[in-house]
């Protein structure tokens, strides 16, 4: 059946409700995790205590509670429930949804609809929202597990006002479970360890907790399970992870800034997210690969070295040996020197590059092929670096119409400290052989 009669649907009998839904608060201020949104000064509370509800996006991350804050937003405002699903909803059901709410605003009845999995609908689809909700035919509340950024039309997105639903923390969810026991008058049979395990299968998300404490409240067991026990009960929770949605980007994201703070366990931590989450560790290599040079670079000339050998020994052993080449390659950047001069010194070559267009080398520094070119003065003049005592000639390799440049300015860290030397020396000599000239 379509979600779009959700509100109008006969009621399940209480005693075939999941637990979750049985749970479900009837007070927003019983939501918890969210006290930011529903405490004394939090947002949805002042809206409520002004009588006016905006149009809202609540992002977060599944299991956090948003059905059940627009269910009770709807009540305490004393606007029609309507709930759409954009994974099982198309067109039509809009459609429809948005006639019906015609006809109840002209009985004088509000609408609220919920569309769950708003970033499913592509661009057209929700520009169709933009009309109701500007003329109040409906108070629209979306829901996404996305950041609205990118997956929202800036369109729709100026006329809602997104509220952010954090993942619930462990005294959320202890809260939770504490909530189903009274409510079926039974301890859970875990014991302390297995119960904390339990919180951390959750991984944030409350209505997977309260599914698999339905589960376990159904077991009659003599004795409390541990969490080897609990392991054997439940199947391990994967963690979410959508590959290539934005929580695939943040964690890549906190790996390359560990490295860069050369904080070796939270580095080995991400990695570890997202491998046991699923992730291609080839992906993660090509990561450790451009770090490697963007961030080390010559500070650590083996950096880019060890990352192209962990490729391929990921290559040659695949999965799950060659894990722990990506390991290997992820500690030694962690752990090495570090240095962006490589990548200010590109970016800087590129600017100088656009800006001084074709302008043409030095002549004595330009081959001369042909005995026309030589007649030119092509090749004219010029010192071969290995016939000089010092193997430098210090000749200038500038074009003429621009001075000399500033581009690579190495640091005083790991390898790089002994190329500070080597282009003092080099100035020097330069400096002395243009005096003498």
């Amino acid at each position: 059946m379509s979600d779009l009669f959700a509100a109008d649907a006969p009621a399940v009998r209480a005693d075939r409700q999941p637990l979750a839904e049985r749970l479900r608060p009837t007070r927003i201020e019983d939501v918890v995790g969210q006290e930011h949104l529903t405490g004394p000064t939090g947002s949805l509370t002042r809206m409520l205590a002004a009588a006016k509800l905006p149009s809202l996006i609540l992002w977060g991350p599944p299991g956090t509670g948003k059905t059940t804050i627009a269910r009770l937003l709807a009540d305490r405002v004393g606007l029609h429930y309507v709930q759409l699903s954009a994974v099982f909803s198309g067109v039509a059901d809009l459609k429809k949804a948005f006639e019906q709410a015609r006809l109840r605003a002209a009985q004088g009845q509000g609408t609220l609809l919920f569309v769950d999995e708003i970033h499913r609908f592509n661009r057209s689809q929700q520009d169709g929202f933009l009309p109701y909700v500007e003329d109040g035919t409906v108070t629209l509340i979306g829901a996404t597990t996305e950041n609205p950024s990118f997956e929202l039309n800036a369109a729709l997105l100026s006329r809602a006002q997104v509220l952010v639903l954090h993942r619930l923390d462990a005294t959320a969810l202890d809260a939770l479970l504490a909530r189903a026991e009274a409510l079926e008058d039974k301890a859970l049979p875990l014991d302390a360890e297995a119960r904390a395990a339990l919180v951390g299968m959750a991984d944030g998300d409350g209505r997977f907790l309260l599914n698999a404490a339905e589960t376990l409240l159904s077991l009659d067991l003599p004795e409390p399970l541990t969490p080897a026990g609990l392991a054997d009960v439940l199947a391990r929770r994967v963690p979410v992870y959508d590959k290539d949605r934005e929580g695939h980007y943040n964690l890549i994201s906190a790996l390359h800034k560990a490295l860069r703070g050369s904080d070796v366990d939270a580095s080995l931590y991400y990695v570890a997210r997202m491998l046991v989450a699923g992730e291609d560790p080839l992906y993660i290599l090509r990561r450790l690969v451009r770090f490697a040079s963007e961030d080390i670079g010559l500070a650590d000339p083996q950096a880019l070295v060890q990352c192209l050998a962990a490729k391929d020994a990921y290559d040659f052993l695949g999965s799950p040996e060659g894990e722990l080449a990506v390991v290997q390659a992820a500690i030694y950047l962690a752990t090495a020197p570090k240095s962006n001069a490589a990548y200010k010194a590109e970016k800087a070559a590129k600017r100088v590059a656009r800006e001084t267009g074709s302008l043409m080398p030095p002549m004595n520094i330009v081959n001369a092929p042909t005995k026309l070119m030589q007649s030119l003065g092509y090749a004219e003049g010029y010192t071969y670096d290995h016939d000089t005592a010092e193997g430098f000639s210090g000749d200038n390799y500038w074009p003429s119409e621009m001075s000399p440049q500033r581009l690579y300015s190495p640091v005083e860290r790991g390898f790089e400290r002994e190329i500070v030397k080597r282009l003092d020396y080099w100035a020097g000599l330069r400096a002395k052989k243009r005096g003498q000239g």
